[in-house]
């Protein structure tokens, strides 16, 4: 059937109000009672990747002001009630077959609909058919969330009305719409209270499809529907539920007697065949505004407060009087894309279709902060259709996706990529069911102190479904890690990997699974003490490494990283930051690898320098109890930069997940009690060898002037430790030529490397002497000069004798 003038509109919002709470403002647990809108917020997420040919798909869920919730969703053609026209009876029955399939496919989901009406069954010009606003009686948890009855009350099945009823009201429904199809609308001139009257007088009906005709006085109209069909109609209205037919069995039915085939509806090209996700999204970029065209249809009206406010407030907290939740209305605002076809109108057709080896296209936005490239409609679209190609492909593309997250990542298909970048391939669906999460463990109790206090702020997590599955996640991960135990931050830890898969737990948990091994290898062992003091000593001498003043002031006060940094890296700054700045934090991470954490550290200190030089033990101590705001953007950058100029091996650690170091050259272990008591790292032969090649560093070479004399590297200045004063801490003191060669230094960047005799105490106190003199970039040749030239001897030569 054709229907005239439609619109081309390609999503549609409607909007209602979640249930205020009573006077209480407290649970039996003592907290507060999560809102209703946060509970249908985050019931609602699983509706968001339900997918169907018989269900608009969702596209978004917004919590607005005073517990209003928006719901947008995909719309096509008219509904049922706008169309006027009489259909025939093979229309009928396709209309008829394509419904219960979606609700076929919705109850194999464990899902009702209970609000099925003629208003909410669209059908396009091809016509294909869909549902639309299926889940509202799902995310409201069965209409408890909301103070208005739901559904249409022709359409309510019998024991429905009497505050009743389960998956089998849906079928009802399903027969009424039937009915109404074949023989006209229903009490369309009655108020509810006698339609809900009439309804329950069915029940001593024999057959009520026939006896609801002959209130109609259109029995003789229904005789002459097609016996199958009417079968099918009086297999629906049974008035015992347990008597009607499943949607299995009519999606049976209804198959054997429509032998009409759907047209062909040629797949889009450009702009309109992208996934509807992908429109929504760069549409809201290109200015589009959900709440905007809701109040333009009077969706959402503006009521002065003095108008809405309470006449009097009893001392439950109850009100009387002042503005009544109003009931639901039904009406739904519509979207056209013009908007965005404006704005992406110049974009040639290829630009839709990218080629991974094709060179990129150069855009002017990537020098833009993170923050604006992901509000840059532009911009966005590429990047989004690129990255659909790439993740389509994997993991045989997964080197591509890490090149192109090198980049940014777009927030839209965030938890896909983060997915990628971990390595999460296989049945991690089978691998996460089998896992036994509801068993009571010793761990319990802990765990559920921790998650109400979780990432509160964020609407998804705050939620009993949130804290739930977050509780799921942390059983299962603490279940198959045998050889860990809970430590408080794991929750932390855990969310950011939720807030992207809050209806995918099994990839949550992979991920999480994944994540820790290469970031926080035995991080959770029951004693963690020496894995702890190692990544704070190595967090303390890149801070020496690259901010000298800035350690040796902290270093003074004895301001040690035991008192602030713990938290940073058990949960990798995901305790410590929200979840929007954890993302882009976390994107650098997993591109850059495990040794980033320590120069986002320093790259933290970096942006407090300032006020950490000014401030003492206890300002200090203050600074870090409320974390002033931190430029993440610039934080990631400044680390980024930090991590790739510095030599790998300064930041080696021994409790990692890495390869065994095998190779002499590479080797650069030294005890822990060293480890503590040294103030700058260490350079393996390896990394000194490039950055000599490269002309790189600055050697200062401690050993006396007859060893030096002897043989020495090309280009090292030689400054004797013995002949140096410690106590007079200035560059000055080193002489001229150290002095120069150390500000030459200072100027390019280069790395300065203290090399001595091996297991020498000198080039320890030597190197701590240069980074008190605010000398920035000093490491110790690890193994000293012998090494070296055991290893390297073409690096030495006989410098000449002085006249």
């Amino acid at each position: 059937m054709y229907i005239e003038n439609e619109e081309d509109y390609k999503f549609a919002a409607c909007t209602y109000f979640a249930r205020n709470h009573p006077g209480e403002t407290c649970g039996s647990n003592g907290l507060p009672l999560t809102p209703s809108s946060v509970t249908i917020l985050s019931r609602a997420q699983r509706l968001l990747n339900i997918e169907h040919p018989n269900l608009c798909t969702y596209l978004d869920v917004i919590r607005g002001k005073h517990e209003r919730i928006i719901v947008v969703a995909e719309v096509i053609g008219k509904s049922l009630k706008e169309i006027t026209s009489k259909f025939t009876y093979q229309e009928i029955t396709n209309i008829g077959r394509q419904l219960a399939n979606g609700l076929n496919f919705l109850h194999d989901q464990n899902i009702t609909h209970r609000t099925l009406a003629d208003d909410n069954i669209l059908l396009d010009n091809n016509g294909r058919v869909k549902l639309f606003n299926f889940g509202m009686y799902y995310m409201t948890g069965s209409g408890e969330e909301v103070s208005f009855p739901l559904g249409l009350p022709k359409y309510l099945s019998p024991e429905t009305i009497l505050k009743g009823g389960g998956p089998a009201a849906d079928v009802w429904s399903f027969g009424i719409i039937l009915l109404e199809l074949c023989i006209g609308k229903l009490w369309h001139n009655l108020k509810p209270g006698p339609i809900l009257r009439r309804i329950l007088t069915l029940v001593h009906a024999n057959n009520p499809a026939e006896r609801i005709a002959r209130e109609h006085d259109c029995l003789d109209t229904y005789k002459e529907v097609p016996e199958n069909l009417r079968n099918i109609i009086e297999m629906c209205l049974k008035i015992y539920p347990s008597e009607r037919a499943t949607f299995a069995t009519l999606v049976d039915k209804l198959s054997q007697i429509d032998d009409k085939e759907l047209v062909t509806v040629k797949a889009e090209r450009g702009l309109m065949g992208c996934k509807l996700q992908y429109l929504y999204h760069w549409w809201q970029l290109a200015g589009g505004d959900i709440q905007a065209e809701l109040k333009k249809n009077c969706l959402i009206k503006n009521t002065p407060p003095i108008l809405s406010m309470p006449i009097a407030i009893l001392l439950d907290g109850c009100t009387i009087g002042g503005k009544t939740g109003a009931l639901y209305d039904r009406r739904i605002a519509k979207y056209s894309l013009d908007l965005l076809k404006i704005r992406l109108n110049h974009i040639p057709p290829h630009d839709y279709y990218p080629l991974m080896h094709e060179r990129k296209k150069e855009y002017d936005a990537v020098l833009l902060p993170k923050i604006i490239r992901e509000r840059d409609t532009e911009y966005q679209f590429y990047r989004l259709l690129l990255f659909q190609r790439l993740l389509h492909g994997y993991p045989f593309t997964a080197p591509y996706i890490r090149a192109e997250a090198e980049i940014d990542i777009p927030p839209l298909v965030r938890g896909d990529v983060w997915a990628a970048l971990l390595g999460v391939v296989g049945d991690i669906q089978d691998q996460y069911e089998r896992i036994d999460k509801e068993t009571p463990t010793p761990t319990d109790r802990q765990i559920d102190v921790d998650i109400p206090r979780c990432h509160q702020y964020c609407w998804l997590l705050s939620g009993a479904d949130g804290h739930r599955a977050l509780k799921r996640l942390l059983k299962a991960w603490l279940l198959t890690n045998p050889q860990y135990v809970y430590w408080q931050g794991l929750d932390s830890l855990t969310a950011p990997f939720l807030y992207l898969n809050f209806c995918n737990e099994a990839r949550a948990f992979a991920c999480l699974s994944a994540f820790v091994p290469k970031f926080l290898h035995k991080f959770f062992l029951k004693d963690n003490s020496f894995v702890i003091k190692e990544y704070l000593a190595k967090f303390w001498q890149m801070t020496a490494f690259h901010e000298p003043e800035l350690a040796t002031h902290l270093h003074e006060i004895n301001f040690v990283p035991e008192l602030f940094a713990i938290p940073w890296f058990l949960t990798m700054f995901s305790h410590v930051f929200p979840l929007h700045k954890i993302v882009h934090l976390w994107d650098a991470l997993l591109v850059e690898g495990p040794a980033l954490p320590l120069f986002m550290g320093v790259g933290i200190l970096r942006q407090l320098r300032d006020t950490l030089l000014e401030s003492g033990f206890n300002e200090c101590i203050l600074l870090f109890s409320d974390l002033p705001e931190i430029d993440i953007g610039e934080c990631v950058k400044e680390s980024i930069a930090m991590c790739r100029s510095s030599p790998r091996s300064i930041s080696y650690r021994r409790f990692t997940n890495e390869a065994e170091l095998k190779d002499p050259m590479d080797v650069v272990e030294i005890p822990m009690e060293t480890l503590f008591t040294e103030i700058c790292p260490r350079i393996n032969l390896s990394d000194f060898f490039s950055l000599i090649c490269q002309n790189k560093c600055c050697v200062i070479d401690i050993r006396s002037n007859l060893l030096y004399e002897k043989s020495c590297i090309e280009g090292s200045i030689n400054v004797p430790f013995s002949g140096v004063q410690l106590g007079h801490v200035s560059q000055r003191a080193l002489g001229l030529p150290a002095q120069q060669a150390l500000q030459n230094a200072a100027r390019q960047a280069h790395t300065v490397v203290v090399a001595g005799h091996a297991n020498d105490d000198s080039a320890r106190l030597f190197s701590e002497y240069l980074v008190k003199c605010a000398v920035a970039r000093v490491c110790i040749l690890h193994g000293g000069i012998p090494a070296l030239q055991a290893n390297v001897p073409s690096l030495f030569v006989t410098p000449p004798k002085k006249n």
